[in-house]
């Protein structure tokens, strides 16, 4: 190795930033050396993932620990890190625009490892960092343990004087957004209700489009449209990605009452935290209608737009066929072209009832007890600016305050009410 490449591993402390300062850093560089797998479970916003193992050398390493000893995955993680630490640091210097000096980094490794863990951990001590450093490079992993502080060591021992660990790794992070939803508390929101295929999704997109951050888009943040057919042509996430999305969404929504769908506590397979879901319930309820021609519409735009849809939905559907009427070739209609029927048949036959259920549920006779404000959505950018408008009136005192009465929205009566067809309502279908 190049003499300029060999820099001792002395103990000295690696210094490690909070949660909250990195966050407050500008420029900063996050690179997450987690494996592949718990990156795509959810990672800090703009984190770029170099992984110092894979999911299987992960795994293995965590076997080792388990069952046998913690001497045998240090050994196993020895070597899996003495195979990946050259193309890793290269990756590291690609990120940052650092250039590594020239050599082989094998050794740094095997001096790191040469004792047993403890050894290892009074080497890599962390430590606080008096002063924000400039555009740093945070290389974190799960808890902020040996896999990261390491690779911080390394690269600062190669000259990356800008290199830092992460207090807690991810786990720090999870936590943030955890408390961050726990302790959210905003007026009641207005939550859009009307029966599948209104168009829903189509208005809160029109009054995110007219007041940006007005909204929250449950739906588009779940990557799912909360139905069985509610995945087909989107990308579901995951519980914890669903959480970070959500809690930047709150983040930077708009001052006063937010506008979300009506939907179940469930959009897929993920879960609206407590405080929003009893705030949604709570919430000022509007609904939206259209004719069945429309609904039909909407919903073959929606699922049927790319060809490509066509083989996904039919899989959904064919799932769903157990749980619908028996005089209804369900398939049959899809495969013949039938779309515009087999829709229509959805909605009178299955999703209708089911939304009026759902509504009852959830919210019993709370609709019928308001004189409820309802909309058309033939045209959703014109429904939108009418909610906003009725929304406007609602708001506070003369003096411009933007906050909302004592008690939330009081809803008028901006178009003649139109009753639910039968029941009172309950979950909502969280489609279009």
């Amino acid at each position: 190795m190049p003499a300029h490449a060999q820099h001792s591993l002395g103990p000295q402390p690696v210094p490690m930033l909070t949660i909250e300062q990195v966050f407050a850093c500008r420029g900063r560089c996050v690179i997450d050396l987690r494996s592949p797998e718990e990156f795509a479970q959810d990672h800090l916003p703009g984190a770029v993932n170099l992984p110092l193992f894979g999911d299987l050398q992960r795994a293995m390493v965590g076997y080792l620990y388990r069952q046998v000893s913690a001497d045998a995955a240090l050994e196993r993680g020895q070597r899996y890190a003495q195979e990946r630490v050259q193309a890793l640091v290269q990756a590291i210097g690609r990120a940052t625009s650092w250039t590594p000096p020239e050599g082989r980094y094998e050794e740094f490794v095997s001096e790191l490892c040469s004792g047993d863990l403890a050894g290892m951990e009074s080497l890599l001590q962390s430590g606080p960092v008096q002063a924000l450093p400039e555009r740093p490079v945070v290389l974190h992993c799960w808890r902020g343990g040996l896999r990261s502080r390491s690779v911080v060591a390394l690269v600062r021992a190669l000259g990356l004087s800008r290199a830092v660990g992460l207090q807690g790794g991810y786990k720090a992070y999870r936590h943030q957004v955890l408390q961050r939803l726990a302790t959210w508390k905003r007026p009641n929101p207005v939550v859009l209700h009307g029966l599948t295929g209104v168009g829903k999704t189509l208005v809160l997109r029109e009054i995110e489009a007219l007041e940006p951050g007005r909204t929250l888009d449950l739906e588009a943040l779940a990557g799912h449209r909360s139905s069985l057919l509610g995945m087909v042509g989107l990308e579901p996430c995951g519980q914890k990605e669903f959480d970070s999305r959500l809690a930047r969404a709150l983040q930077h929504a708009a001052p006063g009452p937010l506008v979300v769908e009506g939907e179940s506590r469930k959009v897929g397979d993920v879960v609206v935290p407590a405080g929003l879901w009893q705030a949604m319930r709570a919430g000022t309820p509007v609904w939206l209608q259209a004719d069945m021609p429309r609904r039909i519409e909407v919903l073959l735009a929606d699922y049927l737009g790319p060809e490509h849809q066509r083989e996904p939905l039919r899989r959904q559907l064919r799932a769903l066929v157990p749980m619908l009427p028996k005089d209804v070739d369900w398939l049959g209609l899809f495969d013949c072209g039938q779309e515009p029927e087999l829709v229509r048949q959805l909605l009178e036959r299955h999703y209708d009832p089911l939304y009026r259920r759902s509504v009852e549920r959830h919210l019993g006779g709370r609709l019928h007890a308001l004189d409820l404000p309802t909309f058309d959505t033939e045209s959703p950018g014109r429904t939108a600016r009418e909610i906003l408008d009725w929304m406007h009136a609602q708001r506070g005192p003369a003096d411009g305050s933007q906050e909302p009465r004592q008690g939330g929205l009081h809803p008028p009566h901006p178009r003649a009410h139109t009753s639910l067809p039968t029941a009172s309502s309950g979950p909502f279908l969280g489609d279009s």
